[in-house]
């Protein structure tokens, strides 16, 4: 079994949605919730990591603790549609550290970016300053998150 087309049978997703849910558990209490032997426990995460199921561990922070308060949901379409403008675009938008969430998305706009500043005034300098000044803006729409319902990076 080759790990690029490594499929993750039941226990492997097991093993996924518990360090979903805490990423600092040990393979010995992982191991110990889906009965199976540490080793061959340790040898599937391995695996998994390998195969680029598993992308990275992180840690899950309260965004308002850190001076990251206010949310900005933001929609652009470019005045150009290249290949050359789009990967301009693509690249500088990569690099700003505000920007925590990036998609090409489909319908009136190009692309969806999901911001985050301490508050109002920040937001606007960040618009203003860097993210307006990248060539090939054609129109933008900003929506204001007013509270958060359900924020989760878990997809099992």
């Amino acid at each position: 079994m080759t790990t690029d087309h490594y499929t993750p049978d039941e226990k492997d997703l097991s093993i996924l949605r518990l360090l979903q849910k805490d990423a600092k558990m040990s393979i010995r209490d992982i191991s110990a919730r889906i009965n199976l032997s540490p080793t061959p426990t340790h040898e599937r995460i391995k695996r998994m990591e390998k195969a680029a199921i598993i992308k990275e561990y992180t840690a899950v922070l309260d965004r308002k603790k850190v001076n990251k308060g206010m949310m900005v949901i933001c929609m652009i379409a470019l005045n150009v549609h290249n290949k050359k403008t789009a990967g301009k675009f693509i690249d500088e938008v990569g690099r700003l550290k505000e920007v925590v969430e990036f998609y090409n998305i489909s319908g009136d706009f190009d692309f969806m970016l999901k911001i985050l500043a301490p508050n109002m005034d920040e937001f606007h300098e960040f618009f203003i300053n860097k993210l307006s000044e990248i060539e090939g803006i054609g129109q933008t729409k900003s929506i204001f998150v007013m509270s958060s319902i359900k924020e989760s990076a878990q997809i099992l």
